[in-house]
């Protein structure tokens, strides 16, 4: 085995937020390991993990049970806990800055407001950590953003959201595989239309 890397998609426990926008996280985590045969058993560091191996890379997925705006307390008690630099560690949130649909890898960066990277930012002390982020688009008219993310996404996203969903799954195996900069340069973009 060569590498372990921690993989975490944020969201907010509970059934009555399993399809909401703010979820996405969640369900590109759910997906990857559907992809890789794994389900969730164990809940460590107020986080459901598993773990497999993936063509020699171990990969620890993770779920922080806290609401959004502590998923810091899962995260850095899993980096410490397994003692992995920031590089081997990649976390996947809604954005609202990326229409439904687009996928972005980046090495760093700051937290657009998403108030789980804010928290994760904060309690590392640093910004330096790759992220994926899941475009979910802005809300409509006058809507407060509080009521959008926690909306479901509506029938006619469906489609894009899943589609956007596996292409983040491929994208984390390739980052699991052959690194950060294959898998932004395969990746990073729209889906429709490609």
């Amino acid at each position: 085995m060569s590498e372990t890397l921690l993989i975490v998609g944020l969201g907010n426990p509970g059934r009555v937020y399993r399809e909401n926008r703010h979820n996405v996280g969640f369900m590109m985590i759910d997906s990857l390991a559907v992809r890789l045969k794994l389900s969730f058993s164990r809940l460590q560091f107020k986080a459901l993990v598993t773990s497999g191996d993936y063509r020699g890379t171990k990969l620890i997925l993770a779920k922080p049970q806290t609401y959004m705006n502590l998923s810091d307390q899962a995260v850095v008690s899993l980096l410490k806990f397994y003692k992995l630099p920031l590089n081997n560690f990649l976390v996947a949130n809604d954005d609202l800055d990326l229409p439904v649909g687009t996928i972005r890898i980046r090495p760093s960066g700051g937290s657009a407001g998403q108030k789980g990277i804010n928290s994760i930012i904060e309690n590392l002390g640093t910004q330096d950590f790759p992220r994926l982020r899941l475009g979910i688009g802005r809300p409509p008219g006058q809507m407060e953003v509080a009521d959008y993310v926690l909306q479901n996404f509506s029938n006619g996203e469906i489609g894009l959201v899943n589609e956007m969903v596996q292409r983040a799954v491929d994208a984390v195996l390739l980052f699991s595989e052959k690194g950060l900069n294959a898998a932004m340069t395969k990746y990073n973009g729209q889906i429709s239309g490609e």
